[in-house]
């Protein structure tokens, strides 16, 4: 089997099955694995425990249900991230992320980024985020409880980003150095916060040397000991 749909169920299998409709893989990241771009990762609703990485994959990775298809990252890092360089056209969509705890320095990315990140992860990539629950992540490290991004332009759009925190910096969302204008768009933003007592900044969105477009979004209940709502 070829694809370019590759098929992920719960009674999937990741040692023996092909990723055809019949014969589904058990977690989504064998579906990226054995993926090329412009393939598609069709995720039947179910609870997958794993933390993921498009590899540098244009693809679309899409749930069954935001309610129903989770991805749990068991608190042993990003849930999802995105490092290589991925465009517009690397797409998740349908999805709850959660339970995300921020992942470890990368080569060649200084200080700031340890532990961040804990829901979606973005490092110089332009992914599209659509139809998301992020919720119940940390960044226990500096920022972006439930999306950090730093150098990409990422599209944000139908998202609901509850319930995250982090240390410093954006309890749900954190952009740093987008350049060519990153999106929030219908989204709601609400019940983040900052864990620092004094020095935090932005509870629900922190944006820093960005340009971002952000239209019709709600932002709530979030809290930080400088710019609860939103912090530039």
């Amino acid at each position: 089997y070829s694809g370019p749909t590759w098929y992920i169920t719960e009674g999937g299998n990741d040692t023996t099955a092909t990723g055809a409709s019949d014969d589904p893989f058990r977690s989504i990241q064998s579906g990226i694995n054995f993926s090329s771009d412009a393939d598609s990762v069709t995720v039947a609703a179910g609870t997958y425990v794993e933390n993921i990485n498009f590899r540098g994959r244009n693809i679309k990775v899409v749930g069954e249900d935001w309610e129903t298809t989770i991805i749990d990252g068991d608190s042993s890092g990003t849930v999802v991230m995105f490092d290589s360089g991925e465009n517009n056209m690397a797409i998740l969509d349908g999805f709850t992320i959660q339970n995300g705890s921020g992942y470890i320095t990368l080569p060649g990315w200084n200080e700031f980024t340890l532990g961040s990140g804990g829901g979606v992860c973005i490092l110089d990539s332009d992914p599209t985020l659509r139809n998301l629950i992020i919720e119940n992540n940390i960044a226990p490290g500096i920022a972006g409880g439930g999306i950090y991004s730093n150098g990409g332009d990422p599209i944000i759009s139908h998202c609901i980003v509850k319930n995250n925190s982090a240390y410093i910096h954006g309890g749900g969302i954190f952009i740093q150095e987008s350049s060519n204008n990153a999106t929030l768009e219908h989204s709601e933003i609400t019940g983040n916060s900052i864990i620092h007592p004094t020095s935090s900044f932005g509870g629900g969105i922190k944006i820093s040397y960005s340009s971002i477009t952000i239209k019709n979004v709600t932002v709530s209940g979030n809290s930080a000991y400088t710019g609860g709502g939103i912090n530039l």
